[in-house]
């Protein structure tokens, strides 16, 4: 077997493969996917500080609803009654923090990926991949952004296309249709094009 006929054999056993009906699988398919491009297929690093925020928030909140399950069980009802109230509305107000975070901070961001600068001279390269789609809609919309780690220079593609372009019948994710998209759009921004 030549080393093609190999790949090509790997690469048909590590489809991913997901209920076609199902579009929360299907775009959670495609953003992984997305992801791997910028990872394995372009080579940078991964940066998890949005997860990290949203892992610290939460983390926060449950560790408020356990105390209050410890003072309760410390303190029978009647005596753990204020800082039950209090536990409780803190947990409120993290849960207030959690939705502000996702809505504003990570905007349906799914993957962040640092292109290092080889001679260290200059700053990193931040690149962020959000996707949308509409709740029994084929179309997938992603959107790649890139801009130096001191927030400069802006630069954004975007693209939308049906699922049907990166899923054979069987729902299998076809990564060699998905990824010239994506190097594509990453193509257009470091050359200065613009698309939509």
């Amino acid at each position: 077997m030549s080393p093609k006929e190999k790949e090509d054999k790997n690469l048909v056993e590590e489809r991913t493969k997901v209920n076609k009906w199902d579009g929360s699988a299907v775009k959670n398919a495609l953003d992984d996917a997305v992801r791997d491009v910028f990872i394995k297929r372009l080579n940078y690093q991964e940066n998890f500080a949005l997860v990290d925020g949203r892992l610290w928030i939460c983390s926060i909140a449950v560790g408020i609803a356990m105390l209050a399950l410890l003072w309760d069980y410390l303190h029978p009802f009647p005596q753990s009654k204020p800082v039950l109230l209090l536990c409780v509305s803190a947990y409120f107000v993290m849960m207030g923090v959690l939705t502000v975070y996702t809505a504003y901070f990570e905007k349906g961001i799914f993957a962040v990926a640092v292109q290092k600068d080889d001679a260290g001279l200059d700053p990193d390269v931040v690149w962020e991949a959000s996707s949308y789609m509409k709740r029994f809609d084929d179309l997938y919309a992603l959107t790649v952004t890139c801009y130096k780690s001191n927030k400069t220079q802006i630069k954004s593609a975007t693209f939308e296309k049906s699922v049907a372009n990166f899923f054979d019948n069987d729902g299998n994710l076809l990564l060699e249709l998905l990824e010239p998209e994506v190097v594509k759009l990453h193509s257009n921004i470091t050359s200065g094009k613009k698309e939509k």
